[in-house]
């Protein structure tokens, strides 16, 4: 019997919060994990040897992949690093089934010494069953160039799917990131955006977490962040009408996530759990 309380975030180890849930619980895991490259956390040690990261790796996926129900979903947020190595695990070590390798470049990228300027990370779409699980199509079709560019009587009237290829240049952020458009849009938080909250260096932007909530998961259902980080996933599953657990092992990230969860909660519109993307809400943080 857990002892976790969802619509909740807590300052714990995220396996040890993971083992206190029960197996077949969850609807949708959200993971962006410390990539292993030398990141500055004031907890967190990100520089484990290769072997150290993968097995660590491992165990926490092994939870993950417990702890979803039989159709439940877990999106994977890595770096260049160790994207290979993370999938080849999750798929044919724990057991997942990869639906979707996601590419999400971005414009504004973080200069690099020696190498080209890092500009994009891999999101890892997966599932249990390969045959039943959530995905909201309906949610996020956008119209064809058939519709748009040729009006050709054969495009399908709902539209088509997205690409699997997010990018933005981020002066064209208000123009671009559109239900018109075939690929996401999407920077990252840059020190001058709005969304920034200034406090954690790897912000998620809530853009991604829309969709990603919006087309794995539905009204109510439960929504889970090993590592809440900045806290992005727990307030846009707020908003969405989700409900939502999260883990961060820094006490510091704790607080901080909880005072922006806090002024969420106490923000977000009566009519949310009706909206089909945070899209249509006002930005909270500008």
């Amino acid at each position: 019997m857990t002892d976790m309380i969802w619509n909740t975030i807590y300052n714990c180890d995220c396996i040890e919060g993971m083992r206190r849930l029960p197996s077949g619980s969850v609807d949708l895991v959200f993971a962006d994990p410390p990539f292993n490259i030398g990141y500055d956390y004031d907890v967190y040690r990100d520089k484990l040897t290769d072997e150290d990261y993968w097995n660590w790796s491992k165990r926490w996926m092994a939870e993950v992949n417990r702890i979803l129900k039989p159709d439940g979903t877990f999106w994977l947020a890595i770096g260049d690093e160790h994207a290979a190595e993370l999938k080849v695990a999750a798929t044919r070590e724990i057991g997942f089934i990869c639906r979707s390798w996601v590419i999400w470049y971005y414009t504004f990228g973080v200069n690099c010494k020696h190498k080209f300027t890092r500009s994009h990370a891999h999101l890892f779409h997966f599932v249990k069953n390969a045959d039943q699980f959530t995905f909201n199509e309906e949610a996020i079709r956008i119209p064809s160039a058939r519709q748009l560019v040729y009006n050709d009587k054969r495009a399908n009237p709902k539209g088509r799917l997205p690409d699997d290829t997010w990018i933005l240049r981020p002066q064209e952020l208000e123009q671009e990131f559109g239900a018109d458009k075939d690929t996401w849009f999407v920077s990252r938080v840059c020190g001058t955006f709005k969304e920034r909250t200034g406090w954690h260096g790897c912000q998620m932007p809530e853009a991604i977490l829309e969709r990603i909530i919006t087309v794995s998961s539905s009204s109510n259902e439960k929504i889970l962040d090993p590592f809440l980080g900045s806290g992005t996933t727990v307030v846009v599953a707020k908003k969405l009408g989700r409900q939502f657990l999260g883990f961060e092992l820094s006490k510091e990230y704790w607080e901080q996530c909880q005072k922006r969860l806090d002024f969420a909660t106490k923000n977000v519109p009566k009519t949310a759990k009706t909206k089909k993307s945070t899209s249509e809400f006002p930005n909270l943080f500008e």
